[in-house]
């Protein structure tokens, strides 16, 4: 999922695992350029930045040092650099809870801001301008990519991390010395000594989206080393030399299982080298001299592997279609263009600061329900009671408290633990609603369990909203459903059928 959960370090390190990088002109003032990271794909509210990573977006002056087979774009040695530290939480002269942050600018200058604040955060004379907080993500998948089948999008109603940078492009950029650029964005824990080895000198890092999910760890190819971890340990702009062959095979054997994924070949070996040699070297290329637009991404890439001059400034818009637009290039060298189960994020971005747009919030619902030959109350007195003991993968209960307000701690079957609360009970209705405090990967969690008369049995109903967190929303509903078609299942052996 473009750099969502891109190898173990980053999936056991959320808040540093960046999730996306773009970059484009500013739709409001086309004189300036907008660079964008997300980090901690399917935050929750809650969600703040790490205070001990440094959150960095680099630039360099790319040239074009080849074309056709021969493409190659060499970047300079100096750095562009943005980067952001943030502050733990600390309360406002209200009272809030907030969390601060600071933005260093390649000059040297710094800016303070306050996450979560629409604003941002601008230079006196207004050069620059900063963002980071909590928006929706604008990144979807709508595929299961290794067999090409179309989904709705695996993303839906899910948020981000985000920090923003527009700045003015003349005065950033000095134009004179060239208009090609490429752009990196790292997490960079601090450096210190580590007695068990040697020191991290980055969790994650991403150029171009999909360099360690599809290409790097195609899940197309079975059986394979997963190199993800090893690649974000280089150091952007500077693979290793001794470790490039190894990443270099493994871009070529990629592109020749994406090629013959649809079953033709559509890319001769000799394109499949010059284009892995490409995707080695791992930034995003944009070009602020012409248009970047929603169709633009790769354009750069693709024309001078073609050997004539890129037309558009590449880069990459919060609303590209950049899955699409890369698997059609891989799998049929653009014959045909791929369209996924979806054509856009869960939310389109802004066409003003900051950019993306506000944070998914909508509760989401599961239902189920089964119907029943018993009456209604001889079910109600074995669902009814708060403990849940009746739950086929329950292991054991502990109560604490009683009556509403009462918190029971459920250990299933496989070593999970869940905490709920007793929110309301009715017994004439044959009703209870409850929260969960822990367990569940959701916020605003409440369920509600019922059983009404129908005809000579009664039907039971059960049900569920909630916000995910720290999960997608679809994987949330797959773990809630399962959880109450097992419970709801295992009443029909009790109770029978109704007819």
């Amino acid at each position: 999922m473009s750099d969502h959960v891109d190898g173990p370090r980053s999936i056991g390190d959320p808040a540093a695992d960046i999730t996306d990088l773009f970059v484009f002109t500013s739709p409001g003032n086309p004189a300036r350029t907008v660079l964008a990271m997300d980090v901690f794909p399917s935050a929750g509210e809650d969600a703040i930045f790490s205070n001990i990573i440094e959150h960095a977006i680099a630039v360099r002056r790319v040239t074009v040092a080849g074309i056709g087979n021969a493409a190659k774009f060499d970047p300079e040695a100096e750095e562009i650099r943005f980067s952001f530290r943030f502050e733990t939480l600390k309360r406002d002269a209200a009272g809030s809870v907030i969390q601060r942050g600071v933005c260093k600018l390649p000059d040297g200058r710094e800016l303070s801001l306050t996450v979560n604040d629409e604003k941002g955060t601008s230079t006196p004379d207004g050069d620059v301008r900063v963002f980071a907080g909590l928006r929706s993500d604008p990144f979807y998948l709508a595929w299961d990519i290794a067999i090409l089948k179309k989904l709705p999008n695996l993303l839906q109603h899910t948020n981000v991390l985000s920090i923003v940078v527009e700045f003015d492009t003349r005065r950033m950029l000095d134009l004179a010395k060239g208009s090609l650029f490429g752009a990196i964005a790292e997490t960079v824990p601090p450096q210190q000594r580590n007695l068990l080895g040697p020191a991290i000198s980055r969790i994650d890092w991403v150029g171009r989206p999909e360099q360690t999910n599809m290409r790097l760890n195609n899940p197309a190819m079975s059986a394979i080393t997963d190199l993800r971890d090893l690649w974000n340990q280089q150091t952007p702009f500077a693979v290793s030399k001794v470790l490039a062959p190894l990443f270099l095979q493994r871009l070529k054997d990629s592109l020749v299982t994406w090629d013959l994924l649809d079953g033709k070949a559509d890319w001769t070996p000799e394109t499949i080298a010059a284009t892995a040699n490409v995707f080695l070297d791992d930034f995003l290329l944009f070009d602020v001299a012409k248009p970047i637009t929603d169709q633009s991404h790769l354009e750069i890439e693709k024309s001078t592997l073609s050997g004539h001059p890129y037309q558009t400034g590449g880069g990459r818009t919060l609303d590209a279609n950049c899955i699409d637009i890369l698997l059609t290039w891989l799998v049929n060298n653009d014959r045909e263009f791929l369209q996924g189960g979806a054509s856009g994020a869960t939310k389109p971005s802004l066409k003003t600061f900051p950019y993306f747009a506000t944070p998914n919030t909508e509760l989401q619902t599961v239902t189920d329900s089964v119907e029943l030959a018993a009456t209604p109350d001889d079910v109600w007195s074995l669902v009814g009671q708060f403990g849940g003991a009746w739950h086929p993968q329950t292991a054991r209960v502990s109560l604490t408290g009683a009556g509403v307000g009462q918190l029971r701690t459920i250990r299933t079957l496989d070593g999970q633990q869940i905490v709920d609360r007793l929110e309301a009970i009715d017994d004439t209705k044959r009703s209870l609603r409850y929260s969960n405090i822990a367990g569940i990967a959701a916020s605003h969690y409440t369920s509600t369990l019922e059983v009404k008369p129908k005809g000579t049995g009664c039907v039971v109903d059960w049900r569920a909203q909630f916000v995910a967190t720290g999960k997608t929303d679809r994987a949330v509903k797959v773990i809630v459903s399962t959880l109450f078609n097992t419970g709801l299942e295992s009443l029909k052996s009790q109770f029978g059928v109704a007819k």
